[in-house]
Protein backbone atom coordinates (compact mmCIF):
# COMPACT_ATOMS: atom_id res chain seq x y z
CA UNK A 1 0.00 0.00 0.00
CA UNK A 2 3.08 2.63 1.05
CA UNK A 3 5.37 2.15 -1.93
CA UNK A 4 8.71 0.37 -0.36
CA UNK A 5 6.86 -1.18 2.79
CA UNK A 6 8.51 -4.18 3.17
CA UNK A 7 7.96 -5.42 6.33
CA UNK A 8 4.45 -7.18 7.71
CA UNK A 9 1.85 -5.53 9.37
CA UNK A 10 2.71 -4.89 13.18
CA UNK A 11 -0.58 -3.78 15.38
CA UNK A 12 2.04 -1.46 17.29
CA UNK A 13 0.83 1.57 15.00
CA UNK A 14 4.34 3.05 15.53
CA UNK A 15 5.61 0.29 13.49
CA UNK A 16 5.01 -0.70 9.08
CA UNK A 17 3.16 1.95 6.74
CA UNK A 18 1.85 4.56 10.02
CA UNK A 19 5.67 4.93 10.99
CA UNK A 20 7.04 5.01 7.89
CA UNK A 21 4.15 7.84 7.32
CA UNK A 22 4.72 9.84 10.02
CA UNK A 23 8.56 10.08 9.01
CA UNK A 24 7.13 11.46 5.75
CA UNK A 25 5.37 14.28 8.50
CA UNK A 26 8.12 15.40 10.02
CA UNK A 27 10.68 15.61 6.98
CA UNK A 28 9.45 18.66 6.18
CA UNK A 29 7.54 21.94 7.80
CA UNK A 30 3.46 22.75 7.23
CA UNK A 31 2.58 25.28 4.51
CA UNK A 32 -0.37 27.22 5.59
CA UNK A 33 -2.54 29.68 3.19
CA UNK A 34 0.17 30.44 0.67
CA UNK A 35 1.20 29.11 -2.90
CA UNK A 36 4.56 28.46 -1.54
CA UNK A 37 6.64 25.22 -2.65
CA UNK A 38 8.72 24.06 -0.49
CA UNK A 39 11.34 22.08 -1.86
CA UNK A 40 10.60 18.37 -1.06
CA UNK A 41 7.30 19.43 -0.27
CA UNK A 42 5.21 20.39 -3.38
CA UNK A 43 1.68 22.17 -2.22
CA UNK A 44 -1.25 20.24 -3.69
CA UNK A 45 -4.64 22.44 -4.62
CA UNK A 46 -5.24 25.87 -3.93
CA UNK A 47 -7.05 26.65 -0.36
CA UNK A 48 -8.38 29.89 1.09
CA UNK A 49 -5.85 31.71 3.27
CA UNK A 50 -7.81 30.67 6.19
CA UNK A 51 -7.37 26.92 6.18
CA UNK A 52 -4.51 24.82 5.84
CA UNK A 53 -3.03 24.13 2.44
CA UNK A 54 -2.11 20.27 1.38
CA UNK A 55 1.15 18.82 0.97
CA UNK A 56 2.36 15.68 -0.36
CA UNK A 57 3.59 14.85 2.80
CA UNK A 58 0.81 15.47 4.82
CA UNK A 59 -1.44 13.47 2.27
CA UNK A 60 0.91 11.07 2.26
CA UNK A 61 1.20 10.53 5.79
CA UNK A 62 -2.65 10.36 5.91
CA UNK A 63 -3.06 7.87 3.72
CA UNK A 64 -0.54 5.85 5.89
CA UNK A 65 -2.82 6.48 8.97
CA UNK A 66 -6.16 5.29 7.31
CA UNK A 67 -4.79 2.64 5.93
CA UNK A 68 -2.37 1.43 8.71
CA UNK A 69 -6.30 1.92 10.85
CA UNK A 70 -8.02 -0.12 8.09
CA UNK A 71 -5.66 -3.19 7.83
CA UNK A 72 -6.06 -3.25 11.69
CA UNK A 73 -9.97 -3.53 11.77
CA UNK A 74 -9.61 -6.14 8.27
CA UNK A 75 -8.07 -8.13 10.55
CA UNK A 76 -10.23 -7.55 13.30
CA UNK A 77 -13.30 -8.31 11.46
CA UNK A 78 -11.89 -10.99 9.50
CA UNK A 79 -11.33 -12.92 12.72
CA UNK A 80 -15.10 -12.54 13.57
CA UNK A 81 -16.17 -13.85 9.97
CA UNK A 82 -16.91 -10.23 8.29
CA UNK A 83 -15.44 -10.71 5.21
CA UNK A 84 -17.43 -8.62 3.42
CA UNK A 85 -17.46 -5.98 5.83
CA UNK A 86 -13.53 -5.93 6.48
CA UNK A 87 -12.82 -5.59 2.84
CA UNK A 88 -15.32 -2.52 2.35
CA UNK A 89 -14.58 -1.15 5.77
CA UNK A 90 -14.14 2.71 5.37
CA UNK A 91 -13.41 2.72 1.60
CA UNK A 92 -15.37 6.17 1.75
CA UNK A 93 -12.18 7.61 3.10
CA UNK A 94 -10.42 7.49 -0.30
CA UNK A 95 -12.67 9.25 -1.93
CA UNK A 96 -11.99 12.47 -2.60
CA UNK A 97 -15.11 14.48 -0.28
CA UNK A 98 -13.15 13.06 2.50
CA UNK A 99 -9.73 12.31 1.87
CA UNK A 100 -8.70 15.75 0.68
CA UNK A 101 -10.30 16.89 4.22
CA UNK A 102 -7.92 14.63 5.74
CA UNK A 103 -4.88 15.42 4.32
CA UNK A 104 -5.58 19.23 4.99
CA UNK A 105 -6.59 18.42 8.45
CA UNK A 106 -3.57 15.89 9.21
CA UNK A 107 -1.94 16.25 12.63
CA UNK A 108 -1.42 12.21 13.39
CA UNK A 109 -2.06 12.30 16.98
CA UNK A 110 -6.04 12.52 16.28
CA UNK A 111 -8.78 12.56 13.62
CA UNK A 112 -8.16 15.26 10.78
CA UNK A 113 -12.24 15.38 11.57
CA UNK A 114 -11.11 16.99 15.00
CA UNK A 115 -8.97 19.42 13.62
CA UNK A 116 -11.49 20.77 10.66
CA UNK A 117 -14.23 20.85 13.34
CA UNK A 118 -12.44 22.73 15.53
CA UNK A 119 -11.57 24.72 12.65
CA UNK A 120 -14.55 25.29 11.49
CA UNK A 121 -17.11 24.43 13.62
CA UNK A 122 -18.03 21.28 11.73
CA UNK A 123 -16.65 18.40 9.77
CA UNK A 124 -17.70 18.41 6.17
CA UNK A 125 -15.55 15.34 5.66
CA UNK A 126 -17.18 13.59 8.71
CA UNK A 127 -21.03 14.34 7.95
CA UNK A 128 -19.85 12.12 4.02
CA UNK A 129 -18.42 9.69 6.08
CA UNK A 130 -21.37 8.67 8.31
CA UNK A 131 -24.05 8.85 6.19
CA UNK A 132 -21.85 6.27 4.17
CA UNK A 133 -21.16 3.78 6.42
CA UNK A 134 -23.09 1.68 8.88
CA UNK A 135 -20.55 0.73 11.18
CA UNK A 136 -21.68 4.46 12.57
CA UNK A 137 -24.49 5.12 15.45
CA UNK A 138 -24.61 7.78 13.52
CA UNK A 139 -26.30 6.28 10.36
CA UNK A 140 -28.92 4.45 12.59
CA UNK A 141 -30.86 7.69 13.60
CA UNK A 142 -34.33 8.94 12.67
CA UNK A 143 -37.21 10.58 13.57
CA UNK A 144 -39.47 9.01 15.65
CA UNK A 145 -42.43 6.74 14.38
CA UNK A 146 -44.97 8.14 16.50
CA UNK A 147 -45.27 12.01 14.93
CA UNK A 148 -42.74 13.90 17.14
CA UNK A 149 -40.02 15.70 14.78
CA UNK A 150 -37.12 14.26 16.82
CA UNK A 151 -34.53 12.18 16.46
CA UNK A 152 -33.41 9.07 18.30
CA UNK A 153 -31.05 6.04 17.43
CA UNK A 154 -32.32 3.04 15.96
CA UNK A 155 -31.35 -0.71 16.86
CA UNK A 156 -28.14 -1.59 15.09
CA UNK A 157 -27.53 -4.92 12.83
CA UNK A 158 -25.50 -6.91 15.57
CA UNK A 159 -23.00 -7.60 12.56
CA UNK A 160 -22.51 -3.54 12.45
CA UNK A 161 -22.00 -3.16 16.15
CA UNK A 162 -19.10 -5.73 16.00
CA UNK A 163 -17.28 -3.77 13.10
CA UNK A 164 -18.10 -0.74 14.80
CA UNK A 165 -16.14 -2.64 18.25
CA UNK A 166 -13.58 -3.51 15.45
CA UNK A 167 -13.23 0.29 14.45
CA UNK A 168 -12.62 1.69 18.21
CA UNK A 169 -10.08 -0.74 19.05
CA UNK A 170 -7.87 0.01 15.78
CA UNK A 171 -8.56 3.72 15.91
CA UNK A 172 -7.32 3.64 19.72
CA UNK A 173 -4.74 1.48 18.84
CA UNK A 174 -3.40 3.82 15.58
CA UNK A 175 -3.78 7.33 17.48
CA UNK A 176 -2.59 6.22 21.01
CA UNK A 177 0.21 4.19 20.24
CA UNK A 178 2.21 2.51 23.05
CA UNK A 179 -0.47 4.52 25.58
CA UNK A 180 -3.51 1.85 24.36
CA UNK A 181 -4.80 -0.42 26.71
CA UNK A 182 -7.74 -3.10 26.68
CA UNK A 183 -9.16 -0.63 28.14
CA UNK A 184 -9.00 2.14 25.85
CA UNK A 185 -11.71 2.06 23.61
CA UNK A 186 -14.62 1.65 26.35
CA UNK A 187 -12.92 4.53 28.34
CA UNK A 188 -12.93 6.45 25.21
CA UNK A 189 -16.64 5.65 24.07
CA UNK A 190 -17.77 6.60 28.29
CA UNK A 191 -15.83 10.11 27.55
CA UNK A 192 -18.01 10.90 24.22
CA UNK A 193 -21.08 10.11 26.31
CA UNK A 194 -20.05 12.34 29.16
CA UNK A 195 -19.49 15.24 26.59
CA UNK A 196 -23.37 15.25 25.50
CA UNK A 197 -26.20 12.91 24.79
CA UNK A 198 -25.20 10.08 22.05
CA UNK A 199 -28.42 9.00 19.27
CA UNK A 200 -27.92 5.52 20.31
CA UNK A 201 -30.54 2.71 20.90
CA UNK A 202 -30.33 1.08 24.23
CA UNK A 203 -30.32 -2.15 22.56
CA UNK A 204 -26.83 -1.31 20.96
CA UNK A 205 -25.35 0.31 23.89
CA UNK A 206 -25.95 -2.50 25.80
CA UNK A 207 -24.53 -4.82 22.99
CA UNK A 208 -21.31 -2.43 22.51
CA UNK A 209 -20.35 -2.83 26.35
CA UNK A 210 -20.70 -6.47 26.87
Amino acid sequence: FCGDYQGPLSENPREGLLQRGRRAYHRGPHVYGTSQRVEGHMTVGATPATEPRITWHNAWSHFCTITQHKLLVMRYCWRVGLYRQALAHDLSKYTPSEFLVGARYYQGHRSPNTAERVAKGYSEAWMHHKGRNKHHTEYWTDIRGNGDATFEGKPMPTRYVVEMFCDRVAACKVYQGEAYTDRSALDYYELERTAGPILIHPDTDALLRR
